[in-house]
């Protein structure tokens, strides 16, 4: 019996080992109780809205088809389907949930995993990613079904029919709010975009093109394959539009991943910029250029690079838990001006609490367009007043069984990461350590793997390699 379980951004299984359509039935049936015994509740705020469900897949294998199956089991719980006409990115589903009033989305997206991967992605009414305190009644309900022995017998697989829609004028509308494109206009930008063969297509180009850019594409016909690839815009699958941007045929690189809630940002000299730094000046152009007011939120293992901008600004930081579900809650309840991660998540203030690629792409272009610099000179301007952030992610593996007496050392708190005293000791999410003058590391346990993930940040390469040294030397028991 498959053991569905919901992770930071959903449930994810290879498919047809355990991502089948039996079980997108049985987890489909299982938010469809959630979402009915919330409407009966009157403390909830689903209980006078209309009972609707905005569906959405990305364009990976049989994402229409497992889209369609959840469809027919929410129809039967009296819950009405709305599918999104085509592949769609994953926050314009959060922004159609938001638009239409819905009681919540499904998703069929496993984001920036491996081709093999597909992924059930469920959302409230809010457009938010489904907390922690969700998911726990939504896996509840799911053993309840399967100790009943729950069975659903569907049409042919990819024959049900219900009503489709269009969110993208509406999601177009909405970032016409957010983005200046008079700005971008005037700037009539070259740029290259990679969608990694993902569901971008037709929404960053499109934007871009409709205020007279010039766009090369990359990646951007279909292929559920990815390539053989991630369909992430990290340095390495970026590299096409890294060599064509440093030949200066494009001032700079948009990437999005597959569902489009990641970004990946090339500079003019052809570098790949870290998600640290991209949310660093996503903080410092709506604070400086735009006047935007309120906090800004990050996650645990997020530079302080950002604190650093947020300092030389006079705006408040926020830290949560890694996960953007925890940013989204606290841009629900906050002003935050920008909240972001450094997995490459990032969402504004006025927008939805989910990640959003496109508009980090977006920003970055109305940046370069708003100072006339590259990224790369507005950043070496600012490190003359915050100085130079140099961060790193290493992947340290152990025996198994191993595992509880590694927890046991990093939780119980270390004087020193090598000749680095320890100041202060945080565990939001993981174990982490603050080190003198801005210079930190932190500790997180991978939930699938025998492998703890090390993210370091120094201010200087000299300090950066001693710490990388230090924290395998922790790690080694």
């Amino acid at each position: 019996m498959a053991k569905i379980k919901f992770g930071t951004s959903g449930w994810r299984e290879i498919i047809a080992r355990d991502f089948t359509f039996d079980n997108v039935r049985l987890a489909t049936q299982a938010i469809a109780h959630y979402l009915n015994t919330e409407m009966r509740n009157e403390q909830s705020a689903l209980h006078f809205r209309e009972p609707a469900v905005i569906l959405g897949h990305d364009t990976r294998f049989l994402g229409r088809e497992f889209a369609l199956a959840a469809a027919e089991v929410l129809a039967a719980n009296d819950i009405e389907p709305f599918l999104c006409d085509r592949d769609t990115p994953t926050p314009v589903i959060a922004h159609t949930i938001r638009e239409r009033k819905a009681i919540g989305g499904i998703n069929f997206t496993a984001s920036h995993n491996p081709a093999e991967y597909q992924g059930l992605k469920f959302s409230t009414w809010n457009g938010a990613p489904a907390t922690p305190e969700v998911t726990n009644q939504i896996e509840t309900n799911i053993v309840k079904l399967q100790s009943e022995n729950f069975s659903f017998k569907g049409s042919v697989i990819g024959t049900y029919e219900c009503e489709t829609i269009n969110p993208q004028p509406d999601y177009f509308k909405q970032l016409r709010k957010l983005i200046e494109f008079s700005v971008l206009k005037k700037a009539k930008l070259k740029v290259a975009v990679d969608i990694s063969y993902g569901t971008g297509h037709g929404y960053l180009d499109k934007l871009l093109e409709g205020v007279g850019a010039k766009v090369t594409m990359f990646h951007n016909e279909l292929n559920p394959l990815f390539g053989g690839h991630h369909p992430e815009p990290n340095a390495e699958n970026m590299r096409d539009v890294s060599k064509f941007v440093r030949s200066g045929k494009a001032q700079m690189g948009l990437g999005l991943d597959g569902d489009a809630d990641r970004f990946g940002i090339v500079d003019k000299d052809g570098t790949w910029l870290t998600p640290n730094q991209v949310l660093a000046l996503a903080l410092y152009h709506l604070k400086k250029n735009r006047g935007w007011t309120g906090a800004v939120v990050r996650t645990v293992p997020t530079s302080h690079q950002v604190d650093a901008v947020a300092e030389m600004l006079g705006v408040k930081v926020y830290e949560t838990p890694v996960g953007f579900k925890y940013i989204g809650a606290l841009m629900e309840s906050e002003p935050i001006i920008v909240g972001g991660e450094e997995s490459g998540g990032l969402s504004v203030k006025g927008h939805v609490p989910e990640k959003d690629g496109i508009l980090a792409c977006l920003l970055m272009a109305e940046l370069v367009a708003t100072e006339k610099k590259s990224l790369g000179q507005i950043l070496k301007e600012l490190s003359k007043t915050i100085g130079e952030f140099y961060s790193d992610r290493i992947n340290v593996s152990f025996a198994p069984e191993k595992k509880d007496e590694l927890l046991a050392k990093l939780g119980s708190g270390l004087k020193s990461i090598g000749s680095f005293p320890v100041e202060k000791f945080i565990t939001t999410d993981g174990f982490k350590f603050l080190l003198p003058g801005r210079e930190w590391v932190a500790f997180r346990a991978s939930g699938t793997e025998p492998l703890i993930r090390c993210y370091i940040e120094a201010k200087t390469k000299g300090n950066l390699k001693k710490l990388q040294a230090a924290c395998r030397e922790v790690l080694a028991v």
